[in-house]
């Protein structure tokens, strides 16, 4: 397997993988939706979407522009493994990838809304703990930071996800 940059060849690929990852019953799935309308705004970061490609797309990870009061900060997700690829290091690899690169590019944190159990391995602790707190209050319990070596521990307040994101 090999953690690639997403090219515009992938698009179609990255979002059935993402489709195949969220898929419930009820016809579409709002997270493959949503990467459609980042990748036509302001917040897509082509150098923070990767792909796991295994003779094929099989796992994808995005960060896109995301803001605590004024300060630009990371915003992570979706992270999606097709199912028949999950359980086997494939987010894991892709969430290591999205951070190592996030950091050598100087930005200062990435927040992300997930299961703390998870994330917890890639340093992710609860935001309160850095003084950021999400839009809905009901978030706090699974609202995560994981602060980088350009974090400013000033930084601090509401955080804000790109535009898209409110209509997940």
């Amino acid at each position: 397997m090999l953690i690639r940059r997403e090219t515009a060849g992938d698009v179609a690929a990255v979002y059935d993988v993402t489709a195949a990852a969220f898929a419930r019953s009820g016809g579409e799935v709002p997270e493959a939706r949503l990467l459609t309308e980042l990748r036509a705004g302001d917040a897509w970061l082509p150098a923070l979407s990767f792909v796991a490609d295994a003779a094929g797309v099989v796992g994808h990870v995005v960060c896109s522009r995301g803001w605590v009061g004024s300060a630009p900060v990371l915003a992570l997700g979706p992270l999606s493994v097709h199912p028949g690829h999950q359980r086997r290091g494939v987010g894991l690899a892709l969430v290591h990838t999205v951070l190592g690169a996030a950091d050598a590019l100087g930005e200062p944190m990435v927040v992300l809304l997930g299961d703390p159990r998870y994330y917890e391995r890639f340093g992710f602790r609860l935001a309160e703990e850095y003084g950021i707190v999400p839009a809905v209050p009901e978030w706090r319990p699974h609202f995560q930071v994981r602060a980088l070596s350009a974090y400013d521990p000033g930084v601090r307040g509401m955080f804000a996800y790109p535009e898209p994101f409110d209509r997940v």
